[in-house]
């Protein structure tokens, strides 16, 4: 009886836990652009962003979200967020990457 009891409570607990792992954004920083956007998450879901540049240094920033990462063609950076508030928000590229700098966005909106 005791083995039936801890068996179910390892599944409850491991299920429980895989049911909590966010979801993954795979974002890219390329010239001028960060695909895929638009991006759609949830109010009050944690996901984690992936962010690689895929061809010189590159930032993501977003102010109300707070990623805030430095990207370089060779690491992938990481922030794991949960939005609190819905929206539309315009994440941005903080590091001058060239001519097309100014227009380096991406939207993200929160349902």
């Amino acid at each position: 009886m005791k083995r039936i009891f801890f068996t179910l409570l390892s599944v409850v607990i491991l299920g429980t836990a895989q049911e909590t792992q966010p979801r993954v954004v795979t974002i890219s920083a390329k010239p001028f652009e960060f695909p895929p956007s638009p991006v759609t998450l949830k109010r009050g879901e944690p996901v984690t962003l992936r962010v690689s540049a895929e061809d010189r240094d590159h930032g993501f920033y977003q102010k109300d979200l707070q990623p805030e990462l430095d990207l370089s063609p060779d690491h992938v950076a990481e922030a794991t967020i949960t939005p609190e508030k819905t929206g539309r928000f315009v994440a941005i590229c903080d590091h001058f990457c060239g001519s097309g700098h100014g227009n380096m966005k991406m939207i993200i909106n929160v349902e």
